[in-house]
């Protein structure tokens, strides 16, 4: 059945809002939704059962309980709701991705970064950070974004500053 208008559909059930969410997102984030995809449709039948769509969700960032991958085949699966294909996934995690909350996804980031659990970022916890994505960033730099955005003159960055950046920038 269709979520909005009660039609059978052969082989989808796409609520009409999947649509809108996939236009919202980057191509960048797309691509991330595709690749995702690409990487657990271990069998390469261009559909994902449940066990590859709960990893799948995971690499996106959704620890899913099992009724909400259920759930998830239920609303975008096919017709046996066994699997979901590559353009009902795309859309299925688009929807989810639109629908996060942004300040909590910055917290959670916040929280990486803060791996002491001080409640601060440090120009050592950035330099880690840096080196783990690949950047090479000098000593100089590092201290020039704190400086930068340290808005109580602690040295460090706390989450309240945090946030002000990434809603700046968002």
């Amino acid at each position: 059945m269709n979520g909005t208008s009660g039609q059978y559909m052969p082989t989808q059930r796409i609520p009409a809002g999947g649509r809108a969410a996939v236009a919202k997102l980057s191509d960048e984030k797309l691509e991330e939704i595709e690749e995702a995809f690409g990487l657990f449709d271990t069998n390469k039948d261009n559909h994902l059962d449940y066990f590859e769509l709960k990893v799948a969700m995971r690499a996106l960032g959704f620890d899913m309980k099992k009724d909400e991958v259920l759930n998830t085949l239920q609303r975008f699966g096919t017709d046996d709701k066994n699997t979901i294909s590559r353009e009902a996934f795309v859309k299925a995690a688009s929807d989810m991705i639109a629908k996060r909350d942004p300040v909590e996804e910055f917290k959670k980031a916040f929280k990486l970064i803060d791996e002491s659990n001080t409640g601060k970022i440090t120009a050592v916890s950035l330099r880690r950070i840096a080196r783990e994505l690949g950047e090479n960033i000098s000593d100089e730099e590092i201290h020039a974004m704190i400086e930068e955005f340290d808005l109580d003159n602690d040295g460090c960055i706390n989450e309240e500053e945090f946030l002000k950046i990434m809603m700046s920038s968002h």
